[in-house]
């Protein structure tokens, strides 16, 4: 009872007790913040493919969720995997750690496609290349330039003459990249690979015009 009465006394006992309610209360916050932001996501996914089935799984907690989603069977595109991270609001000493390593939330979404691609192509904004950003296996053999969407500067690859200019038409044609930040065209695996920065309400936006876009390159 007297060590009790004593710490009790202790001003580091109440900014113990302050900081453990701070933290308490930060875990419940991040957690919905992220669950609204995979409700968001995942609606504005479902929204754009319309599919006939769908399968989602939590991957380790509050990690994040993964998607499977079949389109109808006369869709170009056969199946979408969508994978998306959260960064860890729920654990507020770790969040300014992976603030500085990893920056955002990730989108990252994997079109199977039914035809190949008629050639190679990336559009990689120069931030996210630069960032952690994925290697592009068959860069040295694929032409390069920079070009300037919306507010960004992207590298543009491309395997030839023709998706070259698909990739700079569709550029032109919308303006505004919204949160995405890498589209792929991979033949070879007969896949498309579309980045996004996943934000509340802006997915389906940015997302309907690539994948509505996409089927039109293929052979």
């Amino acid at each position: 009872m007297f060590e009790y009465a004593h710490l009790a006394g202790d001003p580091l006992f109440y900014l113990f007790v302050a900081f453990s309610f701070l933290l308490g209360g930060g875990y419940f916050w991040g957690r919905r913040t992220n669950m609204k932001l995979f409700k968001s996501a995942f609606g504005d996914l479902v929204d754009v493919v319309r599919p006939i089935d769908q399968t989602f799984t939590n991957i380790g907690g509050l990690i994040g969720y993964h998607a499977t989603l079949i389109p109808p069977k006369r869709d170009p595109v056969e199946r979408v995997d969508a994978t998306l991270t959260f960064l860890p609001r729920h654990a507020w000493l770790w969040m300014p750690v992976s603030k500085l390593l990893r920056r955002y939330d990730r989108l990252f979404i994997t079109l199977h496609l039914r035809q190949a691609p008629r050639a190679e192509g990336h559009l990689i904004e120069k931030g996210y290349a630069r960032f952690r950003g994925p290697k592009i296996a068959n860069a040295a053999r694929l032409e390069r330039e920079e070009i300037r969407w919306g507010r960004h500067e992207f590298i543009l690859y491309s395997g030839n003459a023709a998706i070259r200019q698909k990739l700079a038409a569709f550029v032109a044609g919308h303006p505004d990249p919204g949160e995405v930040r890498h589209i792929a065209l991979v033949p070879e695996q007969k896949r498309s690979f579309i980045f996004m920065i996943p934000k509340l309400g802006t997915v389906a936006a940015g997302l309907a015009p690539v994948y509505r876009w996409i089927p039109t390159l293929l052979k």
